[in-house]
């Protein structure tokens, strides 16, 4: 693995501000960031992602490659929830598990988010089809989840019908800002887009830099409640998604020959959603505990995949291309 480019991620601004959150924390000090102020940082991300792809999607011809695309995100996300069921329910309560899959199974935005970012040091770009990828990939694994539960569990909620989470899922701000800022970049004319491209583009990693820190806060504060349940969980969210990313990344090569392409499809396969998932997870299954499957997927599984797990994508792909 090329070392250059390991320190260049373990340098990178957002991840530096990512360990000042956790080290605020360490040391109890008292800064904070507002709740408003880091929702609307959160949807700002969401707005520019979903809008730059959306002006990339229009500018791209609607063909075999872009639905192969698709077709294999969506199998991606159906598929990890089933394994990772299975593996989950010799060790935890059929309702864990099932919330569990459907998270490793959907995909994690600001994971996105980082990715892209590490695409531009190596000097590579993907495809605006894949943001659209991104969004379809967030409802089929919550669909699987719910079904898993249903199947195995006769103790959830009868009144979460499948209907309702589907619809529960898509309306779910996170969801509904990505898909929307998507659609409206892709009807956007091209020239007017320029008008806001200062406001998508120039601020955009400062904004993540400052969204970082306040994950990183919020992973330390939680990981104490998470390490309670024992090592299975912190090795599951630890070598599950390492298995799912270096997988896509060779597999990938069938679908798509670009490297950019290849390295977000391994990115999504390898995130966990801690956003539209758990708020899923609470109509769907509330007597699955918010307390194991969220500090998973960011106490565990976000700084992995950010730390090591994107390099060693990576490495991977130019290994398989």
């Amino acid at each position: 693995m090329n070392i250059d480019l390991l320190l260049t991620n373990f340098t990178n601004p957002t991840l530096l501000f990512f360990i000042l959150g956790i080290i605020a924390v360490m040391v109890k000090s008292d800064l904070d960031i507002p709740e408003s102020s880091f929702k609307f940082i959160s949807l700002y991300l969401l707005f520019s992602i979903g809008f730059k792809g959306g002006q990339e999607l229009a500018h791209h011809d609607f063909n075999a490659g872009v639905l192969y695309s698709i077709l294999f995100g969506i199998a991606i996300a159906a598929v990890i929830p089933i394994y990772s069921f299975f593996i989950l329910k010799r060790k935890l309560s059929v309702a864990n598990a099932g919330a569990i899959a459907a998270s490793y199974g959907s995909v994690s935005a600001v994971t996105f988010v980082a990715a892209s970012s590490f695409l531009e040091t190596v000097k590579l770009s993907f495809s605006g089809h894949m943001v659209a990828v991104m969004a379809i990939m967030e409802v089929p694994a919550i669909i699987v989840g719910v079904l898993l539960m249903m199947r195995f569990e006769t103790k959830t909620k009868e009144s979460s019908s499948l209907s309702g989470i589907i619809k529960h899922s898509l309306t779910n701000g996170s969801v509904l800002m990505l898909v929307g800022s998507l659609l409206i970049g892709f009807l956007s004319d091209g020239k007017q887009a320029v008008d806001i491209q200062h406001f998508t583009t120039d601020i955009f990693k400062g904004f993540l830099a400052i969204f970082l820190l306040k994950m990183g806060m919020t992973t330390a504060s939680r990981f104490n409640a998470f390490l309670s349940h024992g090592r299975f969980s912190f090795l599951f969210a630890l070598l599950m998604p390492l298995f799912n990313g270096i997988l896509v990344a060779i597999i990938s090569g069938f679908v798509t020959p670009d490297l950019g392409d290849r390295f977000i499809f391994s990115v999504l396969a390898s995130s966990a959603s801690y956003i539209a998932v758990p708020a899923a997870m609470k109509l769907a299954a509330p007597q699955a505990d918010p307390g194991l499957y969220v500090p998973m997927a960011l106490g565990v599984t976000f700084p992995m995949n950010i730390i090591i797990g994107m390099p060693i994508y990576f490495f991977v792909i130019q290994t398989f291309s």
